[in-house]
C-alpha cells in the first residue's frame, strides 16, 4: 500500500500571508475520497529531502487575527 505524502510549503511568514487554505471539513473530504483509510501520511519537506509525521500533538488552534481585533474592542468598552 502507498505512503499518502503531503507536500509542505513556505509561503509566508504569518497565516495572514497565505491567502486561501482548506478547512478542515474539506480535508476530510478530499482524504475519505482519494485514499484508503488505513494509509499513513508524511509531510514531505524542502521537495522530499526531509520527511515528518503527523501525529496528535501536531495540532494546535491559534485565533485568527480578526478574532483578537473583535476581542481588543470588547475589552475597551
Amino acid at each position: 500500500m502507498d505512503n499518502v505524502l503531503l507536500e509542505a510549503s513556505r509561503n509566508g511568514y504569518s497565516v495572514e500571508q497565505i491567502g486561501n487554505t482548506m478547512t478542515v471539513g474539506e480535508l476530510i473530504a478530499f482524504l475519505t475520497e482519494n485514499f484508503q483509510e488505513d494509509q499513513k501520511i508524511y509531510i514531505s519537506n524542502d521537495n522530499g529531502y526531509t520527511y515528518g509525521p503527523i501525529l496528535e500533538d501536531s495540532f494546535r488552534e491559534e485565533a485568527a487575527e480578526d478574532e483578537d481585533e473583535d476581542e481588543d474592542e470588547d475589552e475597551d468598552e
